[in-house]
């Protein structure tokens, strides 16, 4: 891609810095954009991050896990190149990796999004030579609705079950996802409870100052009848007989970009399917990508080949970067909850 940054078997490594941007193996330096699981995995001997994300890689890697952090902004002189990181939008304590070495500037988005989210730091669009963008939902098909229109249908929602007596259930991503809904209700409606993988993740951003509602672990709720007055949020592996069977009477919901497509919603079984992601839409990465004014784009994921492309077409000098196929794969069937 570029001589300040290569593709290896373990990941994106920038030579003269000798560190890893997100590796699939464990190194000796890795630097990580956020802390989902695909992006950050345990082993390592080191890790770097932004401070915001610092307490949930910890949740992630455990007390073990060497993690130094670095502000917004603030620059680190690693061997021959300045290293950076910025923010990316995509969930709490996500950065872009900024790295420069003689004038020349190379951009790591990781995952971003450019649609409003007051549980994490917007995007901040960096001018740079090259680019490497996430292409997750790279055809002009995913356009997302506006954020404030999707919650008030999820509040509705939670009105009309409660008066037919049905416990509401929503299925999103347990970490970034959940807490961005959990913002967004109306905590007047009723009790929002959680699954414990989520609640897990919600002391995190309450540390760092994100203001959430009160939410209760579903597993500590002692009156059963409340809840069909509750709504509550569970991640996508919580879809079966045994957890499920804790509400008889229930309407069941998920939330994902991949709930543009319709096909998705009948394919999860579910009463309704909301869009929203926490990836940009086709016309965030769009607008991303040219504000970089970079000369050569490197696209990997979701429909990296297709955006490609589309920017060949359009004069850019883009090509696609290879991903780690096999975590691709074992997260098929999470990839509904982007």
């Amino acid at each position: 891609m570029d001589d300040i940054i290569q593709m290896t078997q373990k990941g994106l490594y920038c030579t003269e810095g000798d560190f890893y941007i997100d590796p699939w193996q464990p190194v000796k330096k890795a630097v990580i954009t956020h802390a989902h699981a695909d992006h950050a995995r345990w082993g390592s001997q080191s890790y770097l991050c932004a401070c915001e994300g610092k307490n949930i890689l910890r949740a992630r890697l455990g007390n073990h896990a060497a993690i130094e952090t670095l502000n917004y902004g603030e620059l680190k002189r690693v061997n021959g190149v300045v290293l950076s990181l910025h923010p990316a939008g995509h969930i709490l304590g996500s950065a872009q990796v900024r790295i420069e070495r003689f004038g020349q500037v190379v951009v790591v988005s990781g995952d971003y999004k450019t649609a409003p989210d007051p549980t994490c730091t917007p995007l901040e669009p960096l001018r740079c030579h090259v680019f490497i963008t996430e292409s997750t939902f790279g055809l002009p098909i995913f356009h997302w609705p506006d954020t404030e229109d999707v919650f008030s249908d999820i509040n509705a929602w939670w009105r009309r079950n409660q008066e037919e007596g049905r416990t509401s259930i929503l299925f999103a991503y347990a970490l970034g996802k959940a807490q961005r809904i959990i913002a967004g209700l109306d905590a007047n409606i009723g009790p929002i409870l959680t699954h414990g993988a989520i609640e897990n993740f919600n002391p995190c951003y309450r540390n760092a100052g994100v203001n959430l509602p009160p939410t209760l672990h579903v597993g500590k709720v002692e009156d059963k009848q409340d809840l069909t007055k509750a709504l509550v949020i569970a991640p996508p592996s919580a879809d079966n007989p045994n957890w499920m069977r804790k509400f008889p009477n229930r309407a069941r919901a998920f939330a994902s970009g991949w709930m543009r497509i319709r096909g998705n919603r009948r394919r999860r079984s579910v009463d309704r399917g909301f869009v929203i992601s926490d990836h940009s839409d086709w016309d965030g990465l769009v607008q991303t990508i040219s504000a970089t004014a970079a000369e050569k784009i490197g696209v990997t994921h979701g429909y990296a080949a297709e955006m490609a492309r589309w920017l060949r077409g359009k004069g850019y000098q883009a090509e696609v970067i290879s991903s780690d196929l096999r975590e691709e794969k074992a997260n098929t069937g999470g990839a509904a909850t982007s």
